[in-house]
């Protein structure tokens, strides 16, 4: 969080902002702050004029060499229609280049559409509903669910307040907000939990928040600026073309020298002289090289769509044929993105739970009868639910990890609407970060039953007895030690767990609220599963010498263990987070990038140095994501890759490239596409120079044999664009061999 506030308390960071929790901002404090930091947005860096764009299409030494060789022509020779010839070619070439960069970097843009519109806010004692561009530090701001967070705020009260901060961080589950805590130094961003970001969303509960920074000032700020600093790659195409444009520009320095030797020792007019040179520099050049390449690619792109593959930028095709290093965001590219119950325990056994994310196909199976546990939690992960779930459609609407929960209920065999509507819910107990525990009263037969949810060490320690296939029995020492090593052993795999419990009353009027003396009854285990064809796919990079890396804003042991079901990483200890980051200077990074394939709880910021790294060590480095906090890596990369379905607007704008189904198993298909597409370019390069090679022979053997000159400019420029022009576009379709 910006200016430190996080590791103030509440009361620390009233003082320093001189404000007031219970009147806010008086409206001349507001209008003096306003006027002295200006508005609450993103300032946007300066475009490039149009005129800039224009010259910069006449920077490459190819386009250099024709520039040169038509104002010879035109100027020296008289040759007009040579030299208009020439200036038509280029003239053709800048068309394509600009048509191809038209779509402007939009990437700003939609970053300042996530702010939010309007805001509550406290000003004068009055509760206000004001535009967000107008907050200043110091405001007080109200929080419900559905609200947008309006700029970067410290929490200062927090009623079950959990914020979607996964277009941010990269979490793919709600963060739970407390306002009471203070952090360290070092907290990564995604472990701030007494602070809300601009752009995010309230996704439960409610809170109020004081802003401690507005504009470029905010996190979202941060992104913007490291969007308006990084600055477009070449690609390796274009290294290479411009490489090979400066060699042949040596190549006709040496040639025409040679010329003018022999022109000068056979006496010949200086006029004739400069002609055969120009007729020289238009023979070596290879003119169609643009137009070839330029239709390659556009055919490309074309077969791109079938792959599920959108690319913006024709450029990007040759650049994912290159690609030696790709750095995977986690959450909805290498995983679904839809917390699934994996795992199910009672007192003794494990059960595993099949199928993934929101489908309702599969079941709970294991080598043992299952027990009445099993059916005992469902029917309170059912009660003890604010999610609604369509099993027919499979939509989820809510929390994710309760959407899992009522999941598992129709895997189970509950129909969990059904038992929801026989069993009314007469009060609730909402959850607390404090108790960690959620429980409702609900009328079951002729009692009233207190069906609770939490940590399972809550769980378990506010448990009195157990409850045992259908048997409540007395908790000893030796159960509750069992049931916290296996909530142990479960977390140590990454498994987000969930324990339930429950308390019967003889009516509604014996209810005290208070949850102790519990009945265990079972945990589920949760995570967001691997895609199951996203395994084969990365095994499918490194057999053709592509490395694949993850790069995410989760925590490193979850991170650890998808990659490990994936195959990125052997051990889960092969991991590097955020806080090492910052410990290591770009040299140390820089060698710690070629073994390092999982970076857990990583910034924006560490994910540029990531790529930056990776580039550093002569890689071409391909990045996908889907979150604001992606979008400036994605501009740093090669090639950026951004999610269709789940992307923001942010990431697609600053990608080259869009997957239209958000999975990996596309990029890889995208990338064996890519590599004959850039395969069929190098060959026709090669047939285009070896063409003009034969050129280039013809007329130094005329001058040094004073035979007449064979072809003057205007027909060599006919049979480089014609004549070689169509062999060569042959050559560019050739398809991928398959076997």
């Amino acid at each position: 969080m910006n200016k430190g506030f996080f590791t103030a308390s509440i009361d620390q960071t009233v003082s320093e902002l001189d404000s007031s929790l219970e009147s806010g901002l008086l409206t001349e404090q507001a209008t003096a702050r306003f006027e002295q930091n200006g508005p609450n947005v993103l300032a946007e860096a300066p475009r490039k004029p149009w005129i800039y764009k224009v010259l910069a299409q006449f920077k490459d030494f190819l386009v250099i060499i024709l520039i040169i060789a038509a104002v010879i022509s035109i100027v020296v020779g008289g040759e007009i229609v040579d030299g208009a010839i020439i200036i038509a070619i280029l003239v053709v070439n800048v068309i394509i280049s600009l048509v191809q960069e038209s779509k402007a970097d939009n990437a700003l843009k939609e970053l300042k559409n996530m702010s939010a519109p309007k805001a509550k806010v406290l000003r004068g004692g009055d509760i206000q509903q004001l535009d967000s561009h107008e907050l200043v530090l110091g405001d007080v701001v109200m929080l419900d669910a559905g609200d947008y967070v309006p700029a970067d705020l410290r929490i200062v009260e927090s009623i079950n307040l959990r914020i979607d901060e996964a277009a941010l961080t990269g979490e793919s589950v709600p963060t739970e907000k407390q306002a009471e805590i203070v952090l360290q130094d070092d907290t990564p961003l995604g472990d701030q939990k007494n602070s809300a970001f601009m752009g995010t969303v309230v996704n439960y509960g409610r809170g109020k928040g004081i802003v401690c920074a507005t504009g470029m000032e905010t996190e979202m700020g941060k992104i913007a600026t490291i969007l308006n600093a990084v600055e477009e790659q070449a690609t390796p195409l274009q290294v290479k073309l411009d490489g090979m444009a400066k060699k042949l520009g040596v190549v006709l320095v040496a040639a025409c020298a040679i010329i003018f030797g022999i022109g000068l020792l056979y006496d010949m007019d200086l006029i004739e002289i400069f002609m055969v040179s120009v007729s020289l520099a238009v023979a070596a050049v290879p003119e169609g090289i643009a137009i070839v390449t330029t239709m390659i690619l556009a055919m490309g792109v074309h077969r791109m769509v079938k792959s599920n593959v959108i690319v913006k930028r024709m450029s990007a095709v040759e650049t994912l044929g290159s690609t030696t290093v790709i750095c995977s965001d986690k959450t909805g590219t290498l995983t679904q993105n839809k917390m699934t119950v994996v795992k199910a325990f009672d007192v003794d056994h494990v059960y595993e739970v099949t199928g993934t994310g929101y489908s309702s196909t599969g079941e709970v199976v294991a080598d043992v009868p299952l027990t009445a546990n099993i059916a005992k939690m469902a029917e309170i992960a059912a009660l003890c639910n604010d999610a609604l779930y369509e099993v027919d459609e499979g939509k989820v609407i809510g929390d994710p990890t309760e959407a899992a929960m009522l999941v598992f209920c129709e895997k189970s065999g509950l129909a969990h609407k059904a038992h929801q509507v026989a069993h009314e819910r007469l009060r609730e107990i909402p959850f607390d970060s404090d108790r960690k525990l959620m429980s409702t009263y609900n009328v079951v037969d002729e009692h009233i039953v207190m069906n609770t949810k939490g940590a399972p060490d809550e769980i378990i320690r506010r448990a009195t007895k157990y409850f045992d296939n259908g048997q409540v029995l007395p908790m000893t020492d030796e159960i509750r030690g069992k049931l916290l090593a296996q909530n142990e052993e479960f977390a140590k795999a990454a498994l987000r767990v969930l324990g339930f419990a429950y308390k019967e009353y003889a009516s509604e009027a014996k209810i005290d609220e208070v949850e102790q003396e519990l009945i265990y009854v079972g945990m589920m285990c949760m995570i967001d599963p691997p895609r199951e064809e996203a395994k084969d796919a990365i095994a499918s990079c490194h057999r053709a010498g592509i490395n694949v890396k993850m790069i995410t804003g989760d925590h490193k042991i979850t991170a650890s263990v998808i990659g490990q079901q994936l195959g990125i990483v052997k051990d889960t200890s092969e991991a590097l987070e955020g806080v090492e980051i910052n410990a290591l200077s770009d040299d140390e990074l820089r060698e710690k990038v070629k073994t390092v394939n999982v970076f857990a709880r990583v910034s924006p910021e560490h994910k540029v140095r990531i790529v930056q790294a990776i580039q550093a060590n002569d890689h071409i480095v391909a990045m996908t994501g889907d979150g604001v906090n992606d979008a400036p890596s994605l501009k740093q990369a090669d090639i950026g890759i951004a999610m269709g379905i789940t992307g923001t607007d942010v990431s697609k704008e600053a990608a080259d490239m869009i997957l239209t189904d958000d999975n990996f198993v596309s990029i890889v298909a995208a990338v064996e596409q890519g590599r004959t597409i850039y395969n069929n370019i190098r060959k026709v390069i090669g047939y285009l120079l070896s063409a003009n090679i034969g050129e280039i022979l013809i007329m130094l053997l005329a001058i040094m044999f004073r035979w007449p000159v064979p072809l003057v400019a205007t027909q060599l420029l006919f049979v480089n664009l014609l004549t070689n022009a169509f062999p060569a576009f042959a050559l560019g379709m050739e398809e991928r061999k398959t076997g």
